[in-house]
This record gives structure tokens, C-alpha cells and sequence, in this order.
């Protein structure tokens, strides 16, 4: 047996040997456009904002220094959007002269309008605006995360924006119950759509294919259409879209469920409780778990404000106690599965703001919350050849976006 020994420098040694050395850098040069003859030579400087800047502090490191300029901006109503929407990472651009003198200044507007606001100076140098159409490049974005405390905990975690986490929320809403059946270590991997400029994202776009390991079992989502006519679809092409939605909240949290008896917090005594009671604040959206018609939208003694809507078939659902009621909402009105028909209240006996939700097969109560909930129509025959090569593209993506567990774009 033989051993080797070494000496290395202590950690004190090393930081008594380094030294910090600040270097002067010579500023790079900065060429000029070529100009045809008689046209002035511009500078074009690109900055992307940052946190705190003002538009005095932006206009400033473009170099636009000409005060008629600078008045025009303050002053036009059209250019107000560039003093309102300072958003830190945007990328503004302008074209100046040697003196500062503004002649083209082009500035994206926030959400998603996706356009552009571009100031110009014409031939007779006077300053017009123009708005034009963002030029976006489409992205597919692969992403993985583990779910340890909650569904937004684990898509913040790993860069995941709330719309596509909402969006999953509501793709395996038939199958997962978001509120209860979560567990830690489940994990979420999804393959959606975006779309940016200059190299910034703008908007986000469709979940292409998701799947979702829910207490180990597997539940997988497809998506399969032209334009808005489409839906999602598992492996297998079953429709993933029930007929009704387990909850008719986003996210909440249950505070009494179905029950032969409880002890009613307002009225003091025992009795059936035949709903699902969510707690959630005040004006928290309220949408229709399923497709049907307004039988009744109004004030119903311990209800409040209460919605009740017939569906096809045997089916009918109540949402009491709220706030008040969708804008156009009357009896009659059809509805769609996720419409928002009102906003979680306290009306009528209630101890505090929630939403009581009934579910009714022929007008027996039943609990929603485990009832076997009826599927929509799954792929057609003709459809299942071209829906397989699709599927199978995206399924490799899924894969992909587990083995790395990084968020990438491609």
C-alpha cells in the first residue's frame, strides 16, 4: 500500500494573493449608416429598459437631445403609450442624427395587441406616428417541474407563466381534482406555444401536449384540431373534455363536503349537507362546470344569489351564495362549460365569502365530487391515422422535456 500527500494554499492564502484590478476600456466605435447624397448620416442605438427607468432616462441613452423632438413626444396623444409602458426588458429603438435630432423611434406595446408604435420623420421633417403589426417569431417550449406544495408553486419554480399553468388547471380538470388530489412528487411536464419579438416574449400560446403524474397514475393530453375547432385528446384518442368540470372554481380550497349531516355554521343545528362548499375571496370568478341553459338566476332565500343551470339529459347544477351575477346573465341564457356566470359572495346564510355547488341526476343530489362524470365523444375513425402521427411528434417532445427536466426553447 502506498499513499500520496499534498499541500495546497489555505483559502487564506489565496485571497491574500488576489487582487482586484479595475482596467479602462476604450468605448467602441460606433459606425454611421451610409446616407444618400444630401441625407444626413444616423445613429442607431437599441436599449432595452430597465427597472426604475423613466422616459427622461431612456430618451437620454437613445441620444435623442433635440427639444422639438422631445417636446413631440410629451405633447402627441398617440406617443403618451411609450411614457405609460416603461416595462423593464422591453427593446426600443431610434435612429438619431450626430446633433441628437430624432428620426425614427420604434417602441412594442404591451399585452396582446402585438404591435408596434413607430415615430417617423419624413422628407419634410415633420414627425408622424404609425402603428404596425409586431413581426413574431413562433417558439415550442418544453417544460418540466415537480409539484411540492401547490400547481403555481412548481410552474414559478421553473418558469412556467400562470396562463399555461391556469390552462393545464382546465385540461385535466375532468380527471384531476386540483383542489384535493394533488401529492407531493407529482410532476407535470407540458409542451406549449410562444411567441416573441426581438428576442422577448410577447404572449403566450396553446398547450400542445401536456401529462400529468398524478398519486403515480399517468394522464396525458393532446392537443388535435385546425384553428379554435379542436380539443384534447389522450394517447389513445379519447376526449379528454367531460361533461361537466370536477370544480367550479379555478383554485380553492373545499371547507364541507357532501355530507348526510353536518352542524350548520349559521343556523347552529344538525342537518344534511347536500353540496361542496369552496372557500375562496369575494368576486373569485364562478364558471358553469358544463354546457346548458339559465333555469334560474336570482335571489333564493338561504341561497342569496343563487344559478341554477339545466344540462342535457338528467343533469342540473346550483352555485348559491353569491355576489352577483355574470353581465347578461338571464333565465334562458345558454351557457358553455367554463363561461363565468358569477362571483363567490356571502349572500343569503352564509358564515363568510364561498361558493356552495350542488349536483343533481333527475333532482337527486349527488356528490360531485366522486360521481363518475360522462366523457364527450371521442376521435372519429377517419381522424385516428393523422391524429396518431401527430400525437406521436409531440409524445417524443414530452419525453425530451423529462430527460433534460430544463425549460428550453426550440
Amino acid at each position: 500500500m502506498m499513499a500520496a500527500l499534498g499541500t495546497a494554499p489555505t483559502t487564506l492564502a489565496i485571497q491574500t494573493e488576489r487582487q482586484d484590478l479595475t482596467l479602462p476600456l476604450a468605448a467602441p466605435e460606433i459606425a454611421l449608416l451610409p446616407a444618400p447624397d444630401g441625407a444626413p448620416s444616423l445613429f442607431v442605438r437599441e436599449e432595452r429598459i430597465q427597472r426604475g427607468d423613466t422616459a427622461a432616462s431612456l430618451l437620454a441613452r437613445l441620444g435623442i437631445e433635440d427639444a422639438a423632438s422631445l417636446n413631440f413626444l410629451r405633447q402627441d396623444a398617440r406617443t403618451a403609450e411609450i411614457f405609460r409602458q416603461l416595462a423593464p426588458g422591453k427593446t426600443v429603438v431610434a435612429r438619431t442624427d450626430r446633433d441628437g435630432v430624432l428620426y425614427s423611434l420604434t417602441f412594442p406595446l404591451n399585452g396582446g395587441r402585438q404591435e408596434l408604435l413607430t415615430v417617423v420623420r419624413d422628407e419634410q421633417g415633420t414627425l408622424n406616428v404609425e402603428l404596425s403589426s409586431l413581426a413574431l417569431e413562433n417558439h415550442l417550449v418544453l417544460a418540466s417541474a415537480e409539484i411540492r406544495s401547490s400547481l403555481f408553486a412548481a410552474t414559478d419554480a421553473t418558469g412556467i407563466p400562470d396562463a399555461i399553468a391556469i390552462a393545464l388547471a382546465d385540461i385535466f380538470g375532468g380527471e384531476i381534482d386540483f383542489h384535493r388530489d394533488l401529492r407531493r412528487g407529482d410532476r407535470l411536464t407540458v409542451v406549449y406555444e410562444s411567441m416573441s419579438h426581438l428576442g422577448r416574449t410577447v404572449q403566450h400560446g396553446r398547450v400542445l401536449a401536456a401529462e400529468f403524474i398524478n398519486a403515480g397514475r399517468r394522464h396525458q393530453a393532446i392537443w388535435f384540431g385546425e384553428g379554435s375547432q379542436g380539443g384534447y385528446y389522450t394517447a389513445d384518442g379519447q376526449n379528454l373534455r367531460k361533461a361537466f368540470l370536477r370544480s367550479p372554481l379555478e383554485f380553492s380550497r373545499i371547507t364541507s363536503g357532501f355530507t348526510s349531516a353536518r352542524f350548520h355554521p349559521v343556523l347552529n343545528v344538525w342537518r344534511a349537507h347536500r353540496g361542496v362548499d369552496y372557500a375562496a375571496p369575494t368576486g373569485t370568478r364562478v364558471r358553469a362546470t358544463g354546457d346548458g341553459i339559465v333555469e334560474f338566476a336570482g335571489f333564493q332565500n338561504g341561497y342569496g344569489n343563487v344559478v341554477i343551470l339545466q344540462h342535457r339529459g338528467r343533469y342540473s347544477t346550483l352555485y348559491a351564495h353569491l355576489a352577483g351575477f355574470a353581465p347578461g346573465l338571464r333565465k334562458g341564457s345558454r351557457i358553455s362549460q367554463g363561461e363565468t356566470i358569477g362571483y363567490v359572495g356571502a349572500t343569503g346564510l352564509a358564515s363568510g365569502p364561498h361558493l356552495h355547488y350542488e349536483f343533481r341526476v333527475a333532482g337527486e343530489h349527488r356528490d360531485p365530487l366522486n360521481i363518475a362524470l360522462p366523457s364527450a365523444p371521442p376521435l372519429e375513425e377517419r381522424q385516428r391515422a393523422a391524429f396518431d402521427r401527430h400525437a406521436a411528434a409531440l409524445i417524443e417532445r414530452l419525453a425530451l422535456a423529462k430527460s433534460t427536466e430544463v425549460a428550453l426553447a426550440d
